[in-house]
């Protein structure tokens, strides 16, 4: 049940970020979205756009990213990072996709963390952008302002993600994620918050303590 206080907050970031649904990723169909993600994993998204604009027209399909030539494919992604694994996990979510799910993305939170190389945070990504089920994805955005905030005083992104399902009503849970990224890259960065440009000042533990 949201508080005063959260009501307060989430009025703000509506005002200032507006309530409109955007996906920072881009991506023509949900298995698209699906390997964006997974390449998004200590990554930025812009990055992430960059490589996936050339990765699609090579790569048409699941079924040639299933096909692909792993070193290749590890070549095609080098600059997202972490690009062994992300290749590995790419072709083998494909090849599950064929397998397991006629070629369709799944949208239980059980089927596509069974996934290679998806989490609950790529899970959540899916459901909420793809099934539009109110969905709670912890990013780095989430979890620095999250706790900043006083949501939550986790550190794991699932324990976070639990919190803020018990305190963001369930129209903001999509919502909210998108609207934190743009107030993290906007204002409350990592190292230099512009926090005499807030509206959140009065909510915000390290403004209070002068971190």
């Amino acid at each position: 049940m949201a508080t005063k206080r959260t009501k307060e907050i989430l009025n703000i970031l509506d005002e200032q970020y507006t309530t409109e649904y955007v996906c920072y990723l881009n991506h023509a169909t949900p298995w698209q979205l699906l390997i964006a993600t997974i390449l998004s994993a200590q990554c930025t998204d812009a990055r992430v756009n960059i490589v996936t604009k050339d990765l699609f027209q090579k790569y048409p399909s699941i079924e040639a990213f299933a096909k692909a030539d792993l070193k290749e494919l590890e070549q095609d992604i080098h600059s997202t990072g972490f690009y062994h694994n992300k290749a590995k996990n790419i072709i083998e979510c494909c090849r599950q996709l064929i397998t397991e799910y006629q070629g369709e993305v799944p949208h239980t939170m059980e089927e596509l963390t069974g996934l290679a190389g998806v989490g609950r945070k790529t899970a959540n990504v899916i459901r909420g952008n793809v099934y539009h089920e109110p969905s709670i994805v912890v990013d780095t955005h989430v979890k620095r302002i999250s706790k900043r905030l006083g949501l939550t005083k986790e550190e794991d992104p699932e324990k976070i993600e639990y919190d803020l399902m018990k305190v963001l009503p369930k129209d903001h849970w999509i919502l909210y994620n998108l609207q934190i990224i743009a107030f993290g890259r906007d204002l409350c960065e990592a190292r230099s918050p512009k926090c005499e440009l807030c509206r959140l000042q009065k909510y915000c533990g390290d403004y209070k303590h002068g971190k």
